[in-house]
């Protein structure tokens, strides 16, 4: 029996690791109802007397010895399954995580596109980077024309041969030939995009700036259905009570022409500091197209006729949301920024 003994300690000391299920048949194995344990005490009844209390020494140690190492695996195991567990705790809560907003340019552009696109008008887009042709001739500007010098626009290859410069577009007008050129009418296009001027940065000016355009021509399109479709757009943006006047101006592609004023948004037309005590605020320029213009993008101005309009961005959004400098738009700063998560 002490040979049995021994043999059993020995084996139980070479185990040096167990699985779940390893350690449970261990346990059942020496230390169930009819383990190795218990089978051992039974014949402890026939050991000699002479020989029961050193008999009785080894099967305590064996008992001792199998429990100490149930234990022992067991608590290996607990221990790699700890090491295996993740890092984080994914039954834990989230902790709140601030998130980004839309731009406030980039909500009101959406919010002018969605506008027009309530009355039948369509997006249309085009290159940046321009021929002189598109920006400036095809559009009845005369050579002479201040807006071709060099201080009011970038060239990439100026003084070309063919005299076609190539330039960074200064409004997004030169979308509106483009459409002209491809799309016969009726057409009805709005065409909203980055423009560049060479202008001093400042609070009210910048050389990177946004337009959204205006496009509808048609047989006998008139200059009221250029001021409902604009009275619309100003009513839907600013409010109902909003009001409109224009003011003859002067376009090279527009004729005859206007500047287009609302009722200033912050005294309601009382006068105050943005408003200069005026009660208007200037919003944009528009006009019925010039006849050449038409002819020059290969459309009938005996047959056709159309107006066109267009509007800065950042104009609207500093009426909208009463910013005082335009650089703030592109500076970046988030605390500037998030201000406008609330539009989302």
């Amino acid at each position: 029996m002490e040979e049995i003994i021994s043999k059993h300690i020995e084996k139980i000391k070479q185990i040096t690791s167990a699985t779940k299920e390893e350690l449970e048949n261990l346990r059942i194995e020496y230390l169930g109802k009819k383990g190795v344990m218990n089978d051992l005490f039974a014949k402890f009844k026939e050991v000699a007397p002479e020989n029961r209390k050193q008999m009785g020494i080894k099967l305590n140690e064996l008992k001792q010895i199998a429990q100490a190492k149930i234990e022992e695996l067991k608590e290996k195991a607990e221990a790699k399954a700890e090491e295996n567990k993740p890092k984080e705790d994914f039954t834990k809560p989230l902790e709140s995580v601030a998130l980004g907003s839309i731009h406030p340019l980039t909500l009101v552009r959406k919010e002018i596109v969605d506008i027009f696109s309530r009355i039948g008008y369509t997006v249309q887009e085009g290159p940046e980077i321009e021929d002189d042709w598109h920006v400036f001739s095809a559009l009845n500007f005369p050579p002479e024309h201040p807006a071709r010098d060099m201080q009011d626009t970038f060239f990439v290859e100026n003084g070309r041969a063919d005299g076609n410069d190539i330039l960074l577009r200064t409004h997004t007008s030169s979308v509106q030939v483009r459409t002209m050129e491809k799309i016969k009418p009726p057409i009805r296009i709005i065409a909203p995009g980055r423009v560049f001027r060479n202008e001093a940065i400042s609070a009210r000016a910048h050389c990177i700036f946004h337009q959204i355009e205006g496009l509808y021509i048609d047989k006998n399109v008139s200059f009221a259905d250029l001021k409902q479709n604009l009275l619309y757009f100003v009513k839907e943006m600013f409010g109902e009570d909003t009001k409109i006047r224009l003011r003859p101006s002067y376009f090279p592609f527009t004729e005859p022409s206007a500047e287009m004023d609302i009722s200033c948004t912050i005294c309601k037309g009382d006068g105050c500091n943005i408003c200069k005590h005026t009660g208007w605020l200037e919003i944009m320029g528009c006009g019925m197209i010039d006849p050449n213009v038409l002819e020059a993008s290969g459309i009938d101005s005996k047959v056709y006729s159309g107006f066109a309009f267009g509007m800065g961005v950042e104009r609207i959004a500093m009426l909208k949301y009463d910013v005082k400098d335009l650089r703030q738009y592109f500076e970046n700063d988030i605390r500037f920024l998030k201000q406008f998560s609330s539009a989302l």
